[in-house]
């Protein structure tokens, strides 16, 4: 199964760099998916944990926040991403934007975000959406569908709308990047690879230093 990528004279070089530091290049390409008929959803991402053993799991999640500090997701914290993230809090993400071809990974580490910004994140959510986070205990084995719809009726009963409280059990992660890889697909299989990484204590790279105002990065190319 081979599809026609974009044309040569549409190749990602250095050049082509929008900002010298990742999280600039990011917001470049997310507006650029956010415009595009097709992508329906350019903010999800393909959220990769693992457990302190280190057998991985996978799963689509949805960007709710960027910006230098890092990338943000809301989730239940007794998922088993939750879980995962509680005793290996070393994580990667995924956006792959099929219409442009187009794939930015990210790796790092990641950390919960405040009371506060749960809270304010949880109380802007739609009605059923709260609701829904409350019945569901994610990731536990139930008995079936008509369970759920059960829990659900008797919420709606006790919270009015806009009385839902956020549970302990629900709220922010924070993913504070070390790499920050975009991906460009050619028809030729020379798919563009630039890169950008923190640069290292001691480290005195050949290659270009970048500043995202706090953090140095080094970005570069890789073969594909």
């Amino acid at each position: 199964m081979r599809i026609k990528y974009k044309d040569k004279s549409e190749t990602f070089t250095e050049d082509c760099l929008k900002s010298k530091e990742p999280f600039g290049q990011f917001k470049a390409w997310f507006e650029i998916a956010c415009n595009t008929p097709g992508i329906l959803e350019p903010n999800a991402m393909f959220l990769g944990t693992a457990t302190k053993e280190g057998i991985p799991s996978v799963r689509p999640v949805l960007l709710k926040g960027y910006g230098s500090e890092g990338f943000k997701f809301y989730t239940n914290y007794e998922s088993r991403k939750g879980r995962e993230l509680a005793e290996n809090p070393n994580a990667a993400l995924t956006f792959y934007w099929e219409p442009l071809r187009r794939t930015v990974r990210i790796e790092g580490s990641v950390e919960r975000t405040s009371t506060e910004d749960s809270d304010h994140y949880f109380a802007s959510r739609p009605f059923p959406s709260q609701i829904g986070a409350i019945a569901s205990k994610q990731s536990t084995v139930i008995a079936g569908r008509q369970s759920l719809m059960v829990k659900e009726r008797e919420l709606l009963s006790q919270f009015p709308e806009g009385k839902a409280k956020r549970p302990e059990c629900w709220g922010g992660f924070i993913l504070r990047p070390e790499v920050v890889e975009f991906w460009q697909g050619q028809s030729d299989r020379l798919h563009d690879r630039i890169r950008f990484r923190r640069r290292k204590p001691g480290e005195k790279p050949d290659n270009i230093l970048t500043h995202d105002g706090e953090n140095e990065w080094v970005f570069e190319r890789l073969a594909p």
